[in-house]
């Protein structure tokens, strides 16, 4: 019986847990810090090529202002002056030519701004019908672009509005978009630099943009297009319904077909003889499978018919593709995920097959060693396996590290975590079994015992009946099994009673007591007679008897014998037993331990008559 004390065990889950949320909560914190650092140094270098463009800017309008200047001086100067003349010129000429450049430099910086800033949106319906790029005064673009949006929706909204009363104009350098006197949009020369284009062209563009969308609107949601979308749904319920009604009628006419065919085509699955799956779970088996593939048909067609009645109305039309992405992104994902990760799958392949061809290579030398088809001075056959099974498990080891790489997240801080974490669980749960395989190759290629050999470890006899990593089982006498772990194995001293039995035998013995009486010799032949009588005693070597001490009493002998035999000692004890008593007996002779007190009165010395003297026997 094994007793766990249930606080440090306690204590012990709570830490391990404890050190996984810490490591989770690491990595997600890293990952974060990271996000946040990547989304402002995007801002911060949005903010620098913003402040560049603006200098830029602000130094154009000074040259233009300038060479405003010069060319009202140059008009007002005397013809006959042609000095200061030329000097205009040529200084108009150099502020012309900075101010090619300055515009040049000004849409370089706006095409590598784009790269950074997707502009802000105008979605006054559904669809985005352009963005917004730049602030305006004390408006965001996003401001300006929610101002937008709310203008626009007015309009529509507004009976008395009419598409072709939406003007255009310039005001200064600004370009306005309005209707009687409510004011759309505005838009400077910068705008127009954002889309690559001149001004009066992109008011243009802006107000054909504006006039199409109201009027795409307006007839979405006019009474004729709310009419046919309402038909529209109802076919599709209808349509939905009928599938279902059809799904529940094949399943059930499936069922029956199932019951009707068990036991006739559906006979259950066999390997070898053994009924893996008898008729009626395999029966139970498909109809769980039909169920969960109609319950995936009918919640995949609710799925599916879903944003299609969303989008027939253009008020709910902006759920659909929501609704639709929940379904279809994952797939893409998974699909896109699955190609790219296809050539480290293909390396990965590569490398399991050089791996399992090498461990094919090593099985077969491991097999030629064990049966001695191979054999390696100072290498024994029985340690093939155990060496075969270490090398299998440091290539596979090896082989980890190799295709870490390759695996899909490894370099994710939440995979390195976990992987620490599963690391140190396995360590803190694992210690007394790694103990245990350790102790059990030690034991291997010390070739301290084999399977079938009667050993003593410790206070247990008995006969080897497995050798593992982590235990070693042993069968007594007494037919019980008993379980030993191989670093208690490792502690205990180990006796090992058939490591030489067949060649130079094993030496069984066991003791007993004569009276001082008895002459030793008649004792030896006896006890050597007896010995030889057994069947599992082997005649050559002959049996001997040493005499032990010289009690009291009695004098000890011990009675020893050669026998090949020792998986079976207990009989051979047993039957060399029985037999020193029967032949003893027929001797004459008692098998006692006798106790005396001398008195020396003249009574018969307890010695053999043929040592006792005629002086003695006088006496």
């Amino acid at each position: 019986m094994i007793l766990f004390k249930s606080k440090p065990v306690t204590s012990v889950l709570i830490l391990l847990l404890g050190m996984f949320c810490h490591t989770v909560a690491f990595a997600n914190q890293r990952l974060t810090q990271d996000t946040l650092q990547s989304r402002a140094d995007t801002v911060s270098a949005i903010n620098q090529r913003s402040v560049d463009l603006m200098q830029l800017l602000e130094q154009q309008r000074r040259d233009s202002v300038k060479r405003l200047a010069l060319e009202n001086q140059l008009l007002t100067i005397q013809l006959s002056d042609r000095k200061e003349n030329k000097q205009l010129v040529e200084e108009l000429h150099v502020l012309r030519s900075r101010d090619s450049i300055l515009l040049a430099r000004r849409k370089q910086k706006v095409d590598s701004l784009k790269l950074l800033n997707n502009g802000a949106p105008v979605v006054p319906f559904r669809d985005t019908i352009f963005r917004i790029y730049t602030s305006l005064g004390s408006y965001t673009a996003r401001d300006r672009a929610s101002a937008i949006e709310d203008r626009i929706r007015n309009l529509a909204a507004n009976l008395d509005f009419q598409v072709d009363s939406l003007r255009a104009w310039q005001n200064e350098n600004n370009w306005i978009i309005a209707w009687n006197d409510q004011m759309i949009m505005s838009f400077n020369d910068q705008d127009a630099l954002w889309t690559n284009t001149d001004i009066a062209s992109l008011a243009e563009m802006k107000l054909q943009d504006i006039k199409s969308a109201i009027t795409k609107y307006r007839e979405e949601t006019s009474l004729k297009n709310l009419l046919t979308s309402i038909l529209q749904a109802a076919l599709i319920i209808t349509v939905l319904l009928v599938l279902l009604i059809g799904m529940n009628k094949l399943a059930a006419w499936t069922r029956r077909k199932l019951i009707g065919n068990r036991g006739k085509r559906l006979l259950g699955i066999r390997v070898r003889g053994y009924q893996l799956i008898s008729p009626e779970r395999q029966v139970r088996i498909l109809w769980i499978l039909i169920t969960g593939a109609k319950w995936l048909l009918i919640l995949t067609s609710f799925y599916l018919a879903l944003p299609m009645m969303l989008n027939l109305f253009p008020s709910t039309r902006g759920y659909a593709p929501v609704l639709l992405s929940y379904f279809l992104n994952p797939l893409h994902d998974i699909g896109a995920s699955v190609i790219a990760y296809f050539p480290n799958l293909i390396t990965i392949i590569v490398i399991c097959i050089v791996f399992f061809y090498a461990l094919k290579v090593l099985k077969f030398f491991a097999g030629e060693l064990r049966s001695g088809a191979l054999h390696i001075p100072g290498f024994f056959p029985d340690w093939a396996l155990p060496t075969y099974h270490i090398l299998r498990v440091l290539l596979l080891a090896f082989l980890m590290i190799v295709i870490f790489p390759y695996l899909p997240g490894s370099d994710s801080s939440i995979f390195k975590g976990v992987s620490v974490f599963i690391g140190v669980l396995f360590t803190f749960s694992s210690a007394g079994a790694l103990g245990n395989i350790v102790a059990g190759l030690v034991l291997t290629y010390m070739r301290s015992f084999s399977l079938g050999d009667r050993v003593k470890i410790g206070d247990i006899s008995g006969d080897i009946i497995e050798k593992s990593l982590l235990v070693t089982r042993i069968r007594t006498t007494k037919n019980e099994v008993i379980s030993v772990p191989n670093s208690q194995v490792m502690n205990s001293h180990t006796i090992n009673y058939s490591a030489d039995s067949q060649e130079k035998g094993l030496i069984i013995h066991t003791n007993l007591t004569m009276s001082y009486e008895t002459r030793w010799q008649v004792v030896h032949e006896l006890a050597k007679k007896a010995a030889l009588q057994v069947e599992l005693i082997e005649a050559e070597p002959a049996p001997f008897v040493l005499q032990n001490s010289l009690d009291d009493f009695y004098i000890t002998y011990e009675i020893n014998a050669y026998t090949k035999h020792p998986n079976k000692q207990a009989q051979i004890y047993s039957e060399l037993h029985k037999s020193l008593m029967d032949v003893f007996h027929e001797a004459g002779i008692e098998l006692l331990s006798p106790h005396y007190s001398a008195i020396r009165d003249g009574n018969k010395p307890d010695i053999p008559d043929a040592f006792i003297s005629p002086k003695d026997s006088q006496h």
